[in-house]
């Protein structure tokens, strides 16, 4: 009983089971988890086992890749062994004494044509289908566990012949070298281990090299005696044995055949050499087909020969006065041959005890071999562990010995009669299954030796031989009287040919394949035939072992969730056959057998014991009866008694263990329940994080195909934006400009600014997205900063009509900010005038107050406005790119929707936090909480007001200008070349290397220069691979900077060793240039002294609106019309008001400017001021008090 059968499964058992065709369980386990774990040490015990070069495929198939010997080399292997069988002379021998020559002869042709008849087609399907005999035996009717029977049965034979003829050779050592018997046996039995060790790569090369000897000293003695006793044939043919029988006796024939049909099993020896057999092709097949007859049943016809060949040499043994118990071995039969070889005794002797020694080693070895898969087989399903085949060869040797001791070979007609009963039962229903059954559809076609797919008993084959054997063996013992006790052999072959078919017939076949659960259907090999060879069959990997084999020899597995190979599979002893349906076990077909024999008040002892105790008595009963007839001096009750006393004890250890296993499972199935919820999580968090994983992957495609957008477009839009602030810095420089042009220029730049800004943020948000945003921290005036930008949104809100309040406090000092703090001043003016900026530009009344408390290196801003407000949706939305407020009461204009964004993530990467709160009609709360550690001590450069520099002082510099843009050199031009410096200029990459080159070489007499701007994107070769080119010929030694609208590539790393601080980012800045220069070439510059005009337009920035004022009404039209956004009629107002009011020119020219710029908010900023002025002037009331 294997440990596949639980109580789960016999309390499952009916009466009456049958397969399901469907796999209602197919879907669920496709998703279900592996229910085991591969141990690391079975892992490893499975592959050392798997090792082919010891096992020779003893409990697999033998695939196409072992396949590789020819045709004729199998056969003769095969062959060889089986010819060379001295037992064959004994048997002949034997019957000859016993039943008289007539019927020994007519008995040994008729069980040669017998055996040739029933090995052909078990040839044939080992040969096709690449299985030794106890994988056909398990898909020709016996199921995965009832071959088991049939094992032990082919074992036996094994092991049995192994003795006999160990037992002859023994006798020949004896008779040549005077070696006692016990030694002898000794020296047989060791003297085959190292051959079988190695399995049949070894026995072939013995059989080919000793073949020639063995058939030269067979043939030999014969053709001798046939030479010098030409009349001895008659003398044999009148022999007529103990009995004086020298004609045809019934009773003789059939208990001479009896004896003789034992050596059937012979053919599961073939079958384990023709395994091995190529595959049939249209070239081969006439050769395939003489192999396998001569390496099959061909055995038999030098077999019969031998056998009548051994009555011969008996006849003349018993001739030269040997006593006739003696006469029947083998050893004196070819002394008596070899006497008319050699005339001295001495010769003789030696011939017969070589060549006995070579037959015995041909054959023994065969019969260790073949022992020693059987017993594999055997053991690998009841235990579920496998040691290694070579264990088993010393294992069926040591029995062999032990038997040598007993004097089996006095005994040989008895043994060999009882076992032809039983081998002839096996032999003829493996036989009707292939020949009968699966041509008729009552079986399966091919050959299905896997255990995942049988069931563990086929009534079939294991009911057709337990029949036919109990019929059988009754005959043999005599119950049904001496006809039938001579001819039991026969009776055994009839009833097993007559059972099988009518068994299949009767259960329709469903115990030949077992139903599969919990196996999905698609899992490999579902969809193939089961049981039929492929001769292309796909490789697949074992979970188990992680070897490669052909998908005829793989199974797919749901304990451990995947395919596993046949060895690993039957060697499993913890997967329960979950595979299966439960009535496909051994214990559910028992229980079920016993439920329909028994009466219902026995079944509930059934499932407490009784079930396995009743089954190992009807494994024991013919066992202690066989042994009763073997020792007649023993008691049957009393062996009874014992047998009856161990098979409860074993009843009682096994229900024991199970008690412990089932406590043991319920332990693991907790374990292993919560390992799966455990899994399932863990699986669970690996699914969101590849799903957050390739969301991430799309956000930042998206992200990075966004910037490549963005700094194309800043690229393209920076190219123009250059000539046009460049130029308008130079007309803001030129004292001839009339100042209304100067305000027209400085409109222009202001509008180029604005563009500029919105291009900066959108790059920010670019580069701090794909982390290339780099602060540069370092000491910063932080007191100064703040007041810088308290004074600048003074005038904002002044300008706007609201009120602006700075309320700066520190720890321990209510009115002291430090004076040092390290951090990115830039990137923190850039935050604060994007949130004060954004609070003014949006509070059309009441305050804005900029709070700022410095405290343990913390800095927190409160910007707190009295605007409109925002909701709770807008809220959400604030930080987001291009969102603007709506609830603003008004138009307000400006902006891109990108000053909160840019200042929330700078924020972020600064350390920071920004929030903000805000109630609709209220107003709006914005803090900011920045680490900023004040620095003592530090030595910060003021900056000072820079002055217009008109030249330099020292030799004349030349600076190279390589741009593709005509328009961006001729800017640089205009630039430089008043400031004094010499100007040349290339248009390309190559240009430049060109011009590098000529100027090394003299060839230009122009002069060298000594900086050098480069562009970026240039066609042809670019501004980086120029620069490489010049460090390649030592040209590139000069102070270089970048000036491209590639903005994005500022502080990336670069292999020229330009800095952040050599990246002027178009559109370049005058004084941006002029300090690049005059640091890298050390430059002393000529500043000139401030201009009347700048002082005006200094003026004209904080100027504070005029003295002279329109009257209210004009002023109320001019407000309404701003109200409205009317921009062309404020315009056409204003020039009225010039043409009516010329004293208001400064008024009307400051709203025009404010007009032009679309500055709608500081134009009624300044509208309402003047009416409140006008208004307290009209009332005499002073305009600096608040009216009552």
């Amino acid at each position: 009983m294997t440990t596949a059968a639980g109580d789960s499964a016999i309390l499952s058992a009916q009466a009456d089971f049958g397969p399901t065709p469907a796999n209602p369980q197919g879907q669920a386990a496709a998703s279900a988890e592996p229910q085991q774990r591969v141990i690391k040490i079975r892992r490893d015990y499975n592959t050392w086992v798997a090792s082919e070069t010891l096992e020779d495929y003893a409990l697999r198939f033998a695939p196409r890749s072992a396949r590789r010997w020819s045709i004729g080399r199998v056969a003769n292997t095969a062959l060889g062994g089986a010819a060379s069988f001295l037992v064959l002379e004994a048997v002949g021998a034997t019957l000859l004494v016993r039943y008289g020559f007539t019927n020994a002869a007519l008995a040994i042709l008729a069980t040669g044509l017998v055996i040739f008849l029933a090995g052909l087609p078990i040839s044939l399907c080992a040969a096709r289908h690449g299985v030794d005999m106890d994988l056909l035996t398990r898909g020709a009717g016996f199921g995965y566990i009832g071959s088991t029977i049939t094992s032990l049965i082919y074992a036996s034979f094994t092991f049995l012949f192994f003795a006999l003829e160990a037992a002859v050779m023994a006798y020949a050592l004896e008779l040549a070298f005077d070696i006692p018997p016990a030694w002898g046996y000794l020296v047989c039995a060791a003297v085959v281990l190292p051959l079988v060790t190695h399995g049949v790569t070894v026995i072939s090369r013995l059989q080919v090299w000793t073949q020639p000897l063995w058939a030269l000293m067979l043939v030999t003695p014969y053709v001798f005696v046939f030479r010098e006793n030409p009349g001895v044939l008659d003398g044999l043919v009148g022999y007529g044995g103990e009995r004086g029988l020298t004609a045809f006796d019934p009773l003789a024939f059939g208990a001479a055949m009896t004896v003789g049909i034992a050596l059937i099993t012979q053919m599961g020896e073939q079958a384990d050499y023709l395994r091995f057999m190529p595959e049939q092709t249209r070239e081969n097949r006439w050769r395939w087909w003489a192999g396998v007859v001569a390496g099959g049943p061909g055995w038999v016809v030098p077999g019969v020969l031998k056998m009548l060949g051994g009555a011969l040499l008996a006849y003349l043994a018993i001739r030269h006065m040997v006593p006739v118990e003696r006469a029947v071995d083998p050893n004196q039969m070819y002394l008596a041959a070899y006497e008319y070889v050699f005339p001295h005794y001495g010769w003789a002797v030696a011939a017969t005890a070589l060549f006995v020694v070579v037959s015995q080693l041909k054959i023994n070895v065969t019969n260790a071999y073949a022992g020693s898969l059987a017993w594999s087989n055997f053991f690998s399903r009841v235990t579920h562990s496998h040691p290694g085949r070579v264990v088993w060869v010393v294992f069926n040797t040591g029995i062999a010995l032990m038997l040598m001791e007993l004097d089996v070979f006095q005994a040989l007609g008895h043994v060999l009669g009882l076992y032809a009963n039983i081998a002839i039962s096996w032999m003829m229903a493996v036989v009707a299954d292939l020949v009968i059954n699966k041509p008729l559809g009552l079986s399966p076609k091919g050959i299905e030796f896997r255990r995942a797919y049988l069931c563990d008993i086929n009534p079939v084959g294991v009911g057709a031989m337990g029949i036919a054997s109990a019929v059988s063996v009754a005959a043999h013992l005599g119950l049904f009287g001496d006809m039938a006790q001579a001819w039991s052999a026969l009776i055994a072959l009839v009833t097993a040919l007559v059972a099988s078919p009518l068994i299949a017939w009767w259960t329709g076949g469903r115990w030949y394949l077992a139903p599969r659960v919990g196996v999905p259907d698609e899992a490999p090999g579902q969809e193939e035939p089961v049981g039929r060879y492929r001769r292309y069959a796909t490789l697949q990997r074992c979970t188990v072992c992680e070897r490669d084999y052909e998908g005829e020899d793989m199974a797919h597995c749901p304990a451990y969730g995947g395919p596993i190979c046949s060895l690993c599979c039957t060697l499993d002893a913890r997967c329960h056959d979950l595979c299966k349906a439960p009535e496909a076990s051994l214990s559910a077909q028992w229980s079920a057998v016993l439920r329909w024999a028994l009466p219902r008040r026995v079944w509930p002892y059934l499932d407490k014991g009784l079930a396995h105790y009743l089954l190992l008595m009807l494994v024991a009963a013919p066992l202690l009866g066989g042994l009763a007839v073997a020792r007649r001096e023993l008691a049957l009750p009393t062996l009874a008694l014992v047998a009856g006393v161990v098979a409860w004890w074993l009843v009682l250890a096994h229900r024991s263990r199970q008690v412990a296993q089932e406590e043991a499972n319920r332990q693991t199935q907790a374990l292993h329940a919560q390992t799966l919820a455990l899994r399932h999580e863990i699986a669970s968090h690996q699914a969101t994080d590849r799903a957050l994983q390739q969301a991430k992957r799309q956000a930042d495609a998206a992200n990075q195909a966004k910037s490549r957008y963005i700094t194309t477009i800043s690229h393209e839009l920076r190219t123009p934006l250059n000539s046009i602030l460049g130029y308008a810095q130079l007309l803001e420089d030129d004292e001839a400009m009339p100042p209304a042009r100067q305000q027209a220029v400085r409109v222009i730049r202001r509008g180029g600014d604005h563009l500029l800004t919105l291009i900066e943020g959108t790059l920010d948000i670019a580069r701090i997205e794909s982390g290339k945003l780099r602060l540069e921290v370092r000491p910063m005036r932080f007191a100064d900063t703040m007041d810088e930008i308290a004074r600048l949104f003074e005038l904002q809100a002044a300008a706007k009509g609201i009120g602006f309040r700075c309320e700066f406090s520190s720890l321990g000092d209510a009115a002291r900010v430090p004076a040092c703090v390290r951090a990115d001043e830039k990137r923190l003016r850039q935050i604060l005038i994007n949130i004060v900026g954004n609070a003014i530009k949006f509070t059309r009344e009441g305050a804005v107050v900029l709070r700022l408390h410095h405290a343990r290196e913390m800095a927190r801003f409160e910007v707190i406005d009295s605007g409109p407000g925002m909701t709770p949706e807008e809220l959400a939305r604030i930080f987001e790119p291009f969102e603007r407020g709506s609830a603003t009461g008004g138009a307000v204009t400006g902006g891109a929707g990108l000053g909160l964004t840019i200042s929330k993530m700078l924020t972020d990467l600064m350390g920071g936090e920004l929030t903000v709160e805000s109630t609709p009609g209220v107003g709006t709360t914005f803090r900011l909480r920045l680490f900023l550690p004040e620095v003592r001590g530090a030595l910060v450069a003021q900056a000072v007001a820079r002055r217009r520099r008109t030249g330099y002082t020292g030799p004349r510099q030349c600076v190279l200008v390589v741009d593709n843009e005509e328009v961006d050199r001729g800017l640089l031009v205009s630039l430089l070349q008043p400031l004094g410096f010499t100007i040349r200029q290339a248009a390309s990459g190559e240009a430049c290397l060109a011009l590098m080159a000529a100027l090394q070489d003299g060839r230009d007499p122009g002069p060298a220069p000594d900086a050098l701007f480069m562009d970026l994107a240039m066609p042809g070769i670019d501004g980086w691979e120029t620069l490489r080119r010049l460090r390649a010929a030592g040209l590139g030694r000069l102070p270089t900077a970048i000036v491209s609208a590639n903005a994005f590539d500022k502080g990336l790393d670069n292999d020229v060793g330009i800095q952040p601080a050599d990246f002027l980012v178009k559109p370049v800045r005058v004084d941006e240039l002029l300090d690049w220069l005059g640091r890298r070439l050390a430059l002393q510059w000529i500043e000139a002294p401030a201009t009347a005009s700048a002082r005006a337009a200094a003026a004209a920035e904080g100027a504070q609106p005029a003295a002279a004022m329109p009257d209210a009404g004009r002023l109320r039209a001019l407000h309404e019309a701003v109200s409205l956004g009317h921009v062309r009629g404020v315009l056409r107002l204003l020039d009225l008001l010039d043409a009516e009011r010329p004293d208001c020119r400064d008024f009307s020219d400051r709203l025009r400017t404010l007009a032009r710029q679309f500055q709608l908010d500081a134009m009624s900023g300044l509208l309402r001021q003047a009416l409140d002025v006008s208004t307290h002037a009209a009332s005499g009331a002073n305009p600096d008090e608040p009216p009552a």
